[in-house]
């Protein structure tokens, strides 16, 4: 088993949790939802052999915590917590694997911070703002939704639009030979209260120039799940990313949590894709 180091960086207004494992080039992976830095444990220990991997708690998830509970978290903030992270760790462009809310933060990053990335595979971004108007209203509105029967009924009552709004489904995931999908522990439970409750907000308030993610030097690889639903926005979103940098959607396995369902596929479609560029 690899050594896995871990430290805490103290970031504008919170503390970041992190972890360092492996050798060879530089991948950082920002996980989805309620997911800290041991959320896809399968894939990560299919990566070490390859890759330097860094994955982190974001903040107010699991063991990062934020000083100012009243500040609101935004997606702007989350890039610059990964911005630091990276400026703390190497001084060459790192790889980047952003699931979901992470390939967002790792388009804000592509944007605010090129010189940091050399490759982004950004897998159903949940970016909104990519999407036409018509679309983006109505895709917003299922998240506002989530949030009201998070308010009204707490979080395991929102998991249910939660999946259906990011074309999951719990009772039929396919999965690999062996895998076996982590529980739900009070501090998984805590993360996806957080996870509904402010980083949804991020989500829905989120924008970036198109324009400048268009111009930016990053190579950008636009991805989705193989049984993701076409209808829903996660990956009509990477379709949107897809148009905008001119580039198809790369096909990964599993759906939109495949890093997790399918770690070692996923891993072998990730290094095939890293070792192209």
């Amino acid at each position: 088993m690899t050594t896995i180091s871990n430290a805490t960086l103290s970031v504008p207004g919170a503390d970041l949790y992190y972890e360092v494992r492996g050798t060879g080039p530089v991948l950082l992976i920002s996980q989805s939802g309620e997911g800290d830095a041991r959320r896809s444990e399968g894939l990560v220990r299919q990566l070490e052999q390859t890759y330097t991997v860094i994955t982190y708690d974001r903040r107010g998830l699991s063991r990062s915590t934020i000083h100012d509970t009243t500040e609101p978290v935004t997606v702007a903030k989350h890039a610059d917590d990964v911005h630091r992270l990276l400026t703390a760790l190497t001084d060459q462009p790192a790889h980047m694997l952003g699931c979901s809310m992470g390939a967002a933060i790792g388009l804000h990053l592509a944007v605010e911070h090129p010189e940091q990335l050399h490759t982004l595979i950004a897998h159903e971004p949940v970016t909104p703002w990519l999407l036409a108007a018509a679309e983006r209203a109505h895709h917003l509105r299922e998240l506002e939704h989530c949030q009201q029967v998070f308010r009204d009924s707490g979080w395991q009552a929102a998991l249910a639009p939660m999946v259906k709004t990011l074309g999951i489904d719990p009772r039929n995931q396919e999965l690999e030979p062996g895998v076996e999908l982590p529980p739900i522990t009070p501090a998984r439970a805590a993360n996806f209260a957080f996870f509904i409750g402010e980083d949804f907000t991020a989500v829905r308030t989120d924008n970036l120039d198109a324009a400048e993610l268009q111009r930016s030097a990053v190579h950008i690889i636009p991805a989705s799940g193989r049984s993701t639903p076409h209808e829903v926005f996660d990956h009509k979103c990477a379709q949107e990313l897809a148009v905008l940098r001119d580039t198809p959607v790369v096909e990964f396995p599993g759906g939109h949590n495949g890093n997790m369902t399918h770690p070692s596929a996923y891993a072998a479609r990730l290094r095939d894709l890293l070792t192209a560029v």
